[in-house]
């Protein structure tokens, strides 16, 4: 009976022609409610808007404030205020709206929804798919932060906390049917739809002309009034994303070696940020920003200090890194720190436990963390430590949202897996054994990472005769149906006349 009368604001702000499956709804408060993309019936939308996400954010080229005279061409750009919030599309069809973001989150029955079905309908529209930010818009004027988003959305106290989470749009994917010819169309359209709008809005957008406009709107808008960026659109030059370098203190935990006519020199160095339990979480390579007099003193230094490792990972030029004992902090500068990939799903890096008295790393088990976007070192900090104050995951934290940022990585062990058929063949051949082994199994770890498959089949081929004896293959799906058909194609590819199952 709970469960019935939670859902019954619903019947007025949540989908009205089917374009959700209502029963997957989950009422979070009053009509809000939130439910997978897999409720929604048009199949075709999810992918839609990941393409754009991914296809947007390889053309956004990252910069600072100081190369805004030196990379960006002379054209025509509208200038955007960049928004703290959460990327996600709204859609409008035959009197539906609703919210679905990359990772596939769909959201109902939010108030800028109601206030953008009115704008849409007043302007004679039957269909829209529109590019946006949810973000939050305090009362007293603060900046909108994703994190306030984020908590807002997924677990709201009040009405209050609803009626905050604005829509500010910035492109669409489609109206009626039609899909923009240029950013400019697309930008007067939205102009001309939402200019009114209280809770769903353009975001505030200028023109300018060249880049002195654009240190002028940069001063303005992200160094006087706290924005978080600025970004520029131009047909004809591109996209660019202007933001502030953050700052972030690291533990070095590995380096790599130069080659070719750069021996002798450091390549790059391996970095960790500490959580508060201890354990140290990967969070990037950097290797811009040192002088070669300084790669030639730091590889000297730390070819003394390399330990044993659980852990390996291997640079852009697929060297291996040598893991170090974690002593230095390094400063590094970044333009920006992603949570997100472009479908959604968080970034897993690696966390590790460091034993100092095997002066070795064991490894836990990936978490959360962030990319982050074009790092350079700045200095050693020789004032500081690698401790979970200096080091801190914070520093992270304070900037994007991080999930599971207070569990103990000790305590998270993964589920284990479920082998679900094992198969082993025979057969003599010149006096020699060969061996062909099937393993599948369950994983139970695809809601973890996408670094996970739901099931997975190994296959070894031994034949002492070959050159090489030992043969491996492995295969991998999301798919119950598909891997028992991957199985039943292998064994009757590999099994034929002769072989003895054992």
């Amino acid at each position: 009976m709970a469960k019935k009368k939670a859902q019954s604001p619903l019947a007025a702000a949540s989908p009205k022609s089917g374009q959700i499956n209502r029963q997957q709804i989950d009422i979070k408060l009053g009509s809000y409610g939130v439910c997978p993309a897999s409720a929604i019936v048009d199949p075709g939308l999810l992918p839609r808007v990941q393409d754009y996400k991914r296809q947007t954010a390889s053309r956004m080229i990252p910069l600072d404030r100081r190369e805004i005279t030196k990379r960006i061409p002379t054209a025509e750009y509208h200038a955007s205020r960049k928004v703290d919030g959460e990327f996600t599309v709204l859609v409008y069809r035959d009197g539906d709206v609703f919210t679905v973001n990359p990772g596939g989150t769909v959201r109902v029955g939010l108030p800028f929804m109601a206030e953008a079905e009115k704008l849409l309908r007043d302007a004679g529209i039957a269909h829209a798919v529109i590019c946006g930010e949810l973000c939050v818009e305090h009362a007293d004027g603060r900046r909108e932060r994703v994190h306030d988003v984020i908590r807002f959305a997924r677990a709201p106290e009040s009405q209050t906390d609803l009626d905050q989470l604005h829509f500010r749009c910035f492109d669409w994917l489609e109206i009626d049917g039609a899909a923009p010819t240029n950013y400019a169309e697309a930008w007067q359209r939205l102009q001309k739809i939402f200019e009114h709008g209280q809770r769903c809005r353009p975001v505030d957008t200028t023109l300018a002309k060249n880049a002195s406009d654009v240190e002028k709107l940069f001063t303005s808008i992200v160094e006087t009034d706290g924005a978080e960026g600025l970004v520029l659109r131009s047909e004809t030059a591109g996209s660019f994303k202007i933001k502030p370098r953050y700052s972030l203190d690291a533990a070095v935990i590995g380096f790599t070696e130069s080659t070719g006519d750069r021996v002798g020199m450091m390549h790059d160095l391996l970095l960790a940020v500490m959580r508060a339990d201890g354990a140290l979480h990967v969070l990037c390579r950097v290797g811009g920003g040192f002088t070669d007099d300084l790669r030639r003193e730091l590889l000297a230094d730390l070819k003394d200090r390399v330990v044993s490792s659980e852990y390996a990972e291997v640079n852009s030029d697929h060297v291996a890194y040598q893991m170090v004992e974690p002593r230095w902090v390094a400063e590094i500068s970044c333009l920006d720190l992603v949570s997100q990939s472009t479908r959604g799903a968080p970034i897993q890096r690696m966390t590790l436990d460091w034993d100092a008295a095997e002066r070795r790393y064991r490894v836990i088990r990936r978490l959360p963390l962030v990319s982050v976007i074009s790092p350079q070192f700045v200095r050693m900090r020789d004032d500081k430590r690698v401790s979970v104050d200096d080091v801190r995951i914070a520093q992270v934290a304070d900037l994007v949202e991080v999930p599971m940022l207070d569990r103990d990585a000790h305590q998270m062990t993964l589920p284990s897996s479920e082998v679900m058929a094992r198969e082993v063949y025979s057969k003599q051949l010149k006096g020699e054994t060969m061996v062909r082994k099937f393993v599948m199994w369950k994983t139970n770890k695809s809601d973890i990472g996408e670094e996970y498959p739901a099931y997975v089949i190994h296959y070894t081929d031994y034949s002492p005769n070959r050159a090489t004896p030992l043969a491996r293959e492995v295969r991998v799906s999301n798919s119950a149906e598909q891997i028992q058909q991957l199985w039943d194609d292998m064994k009757a590819e590999n099994i034929k006349k002769g072989w003895e199952k054992r």
